[in-house]
């Protein structure tokens, strides 16, 4: 049994390393392929690049790996199927279970893995990723600058422009509004044509322009901000040049506190914690909003003033019922239009509270969202290796092809439906739809039918793929049904699917 082990472990390995190298390389290419436009033309060392594209294989894990366990599976189990090896090793009284036994327990321990580096490493690779990716993002910002797109890249800068030259460093239509002082949009540029260069130290970038006009609004002195008093200043001209210091927008490293707090770079604890404090907050703004509109002292002392003309609120007790329709048939025209006026005022201010407040409410819960969905993720993982496990070996051991070929067609098949499952019950979570829990479990509830159907047929050797077991199924099928007379017009379309596996048999059969 250990030889026939170690041949089972050898026979699996060389696959399983080989296919995750491929499954990495390709997902790869996508990720260089997304992300090309703002690596490409920044000067970035080969350091940082090279830094980067490790991270990014790191966050490539959680699907290269699930991929190169099913793919892998399919390949060991259908090579040995095809040269007729498990046929040998079952002739000697070993049954399937024991032949997938030693990699029962590789695909557990990979499984363990897996959940480590989703628990640890992934939380740091994705901190350390996000950090640099933001730092390559604004690495010479002038590069970032797309056509017909207001940009801001460029602190304090808000630039649009219409076309860039192909051959020149030129650009045309040019729209700039000036944020520096913070004073909203009251400095604005607009040019024909102009160019943007860069200093040889990289610390200032300078903007020359062309045939353009300048309007900025002036603040006068001793003047409030809401009289909204500005004369306005234009000014014509032919050519203009802006330098702006890009000292801090250089390729410097960001603090990575300001993403550690984000959800994909927690572990389990510290989403745990994080899940609580913020369902903490959220029910205490939710007690806030309870207390403040419906407590009844709360209420009379915001609808009901002392200072008002037409009632007191001294004159009544507070734990006295207070009749509202009685006091305003008493009331005058004049009273009567300051209460509706004082009404409308108040009741203005709690449709904007509570407007604002479930707004700020929906986005606390799909804050909280994300991080449970997080959460479950951690699992996820690993229960993905085992499970698209025991869907490979099996359907490997019933086709009975290996190589690279049937086994990669079936592999991707399977793969998609388990991503697509995924992504929609991940999708269903985010938005409220469906809890947390369900929402990332889903494709393992769904497959896992699938994986216990196809190992117990690996098991009892049942032919699922050929023709004759559907041919007999078909036959079977056909005489319960003529024994009712009820379904004798449904029998059109067995027959015809019967002459054709009946065709089919008679001409796989040799010539005599």
């Amino acid at each position: 049994m250990k030889k026939l082990y170690r041949f089972i472990l050898s026979s699996y390995i060389g696959p399983f390393v080989l296919t995750f190298f491929i499954s990495m390389f390709i997902l790869l290419m996508q990720f260089l392929w997304r992300y090309i436009d703002e690596l490409v033309g920044k000067g970035l060392e080969f350091s940082v690049i090279a830094e980067l594209l490790m991270y990014a294989c790191c966050s490539l894990v959680p699907m290269a790996l699930p991929l190169a366990v099913l793919l892998s599976s399919i390949m060991t189990f259908g090579n040995l199927a095809e040269h007729n090896e498990l046929v040998a090793i079952k002739s000697a009284g070993i049954s399937l279970i024991q032949i997938m036994r030693p990699l029962i327990i590789f695909v557990m321990l990979l499984s363990a893995g897996a959940f480590f580096f989703s628990n640890n490493v992934m939380p740091y690779t994705n901190l350390k990723m996000s950090t640099l990716l933001w730092d390559v993002k604004h690495q010479k910002p002038e590069a970032v600058i797309k056509e017909g797109v207001f940009s801001d890249a460029i602190e304090g800068y808000t630039i649009k422009v219409a076309h860039k030259s192909r051959t020149s460093p030129m650009l045309y239509n040019i729209m700039i509004y000036n944020h520096t002082q913070e004073n909203g949009n009251r400095d604005v540029t607009v040019a024909d044509s102009g160019t943007m260069l860069m200093t040889d130290d990289k610390h200032f970038l300078v903007l020359i322009l062309y045939n353009g006009i300048q309007y900025v609004d002036e603040v006068e002195k001793h003047k409030s901000w809401n009289s909204r008093e500005f004369p306005q200043r234009i000014v014509h001209f032919d050519e203009q040049r802006f330098q702006i210091d890009l000292s801090g927008l250089g390729f410097e490293r960001s603090d990575e506190s300001l993403f550690k707090n984000h959800y994909g770079m927690l572990n389990l604890n510290q989403l745990g914690h994080t899940t609580d404090s913020l369902n903490g907050k959220l029910q205490n703004h939710k007690t806030e909003f309870v207390t403040k509109y419906t407590n009844e002292n709360v209420f009379r002392k915001v609808y009901r003033q002392k200072d008002t003309a037409w009632y007191s609120v001294d004159t009544v007790p507070v734990n006295v019922a207070f009749n509202f329709d009685s006091v305003y048939k008493h009331m005058n025209n004049s009273e009567r239009a300051m209460v509706v006026s004082y009404a409308f005022e108040h009741a203005r201010e709690a449709k904007s509270y509570i407007t604002n407040l479930g707004s700020d409410l929906k986005r606390q819960v799909k804050t909280i969202k994300r991080y449970e969905i997080e959460w479950h993720r951690k699992f996820t993982l690993s229960i993905a290796c085992l499970l698209l496990f025991f869907i490979g070996a099996p359907l490997g051991a019933i086709i009975r092809k290996g190589g690279i070929g049937t086994p990669i067609v079936i592999a991707v098949l399977f793969f998609v439906l388990y991503y697509v499952i995924n992504i929609s019950g991940e999708k269903a979570a985010k938005t409220g739809a469906w809890p947390a829990a369900m929402g990332m479990w889903l494709s393992t509830v769904v497959l896992t039918p699938l994986g216990v159907f196809l190992t117990y047929k690996a098991i009892r050797d049942a032919a699922i793929l050929e023709k004759s077991t559907y041919y007999i199924f078909f036959q079977k099928l056909r005489r319960k049904m003529e024994a009712s007379p009820i379904w004798c017009k449904l029998l059109i379309p067995f027959d015809y699917v019967e002459s054709k596996l009946k065709k089919k048999k008679e001409n796989a059969q040799p010539v005599k």
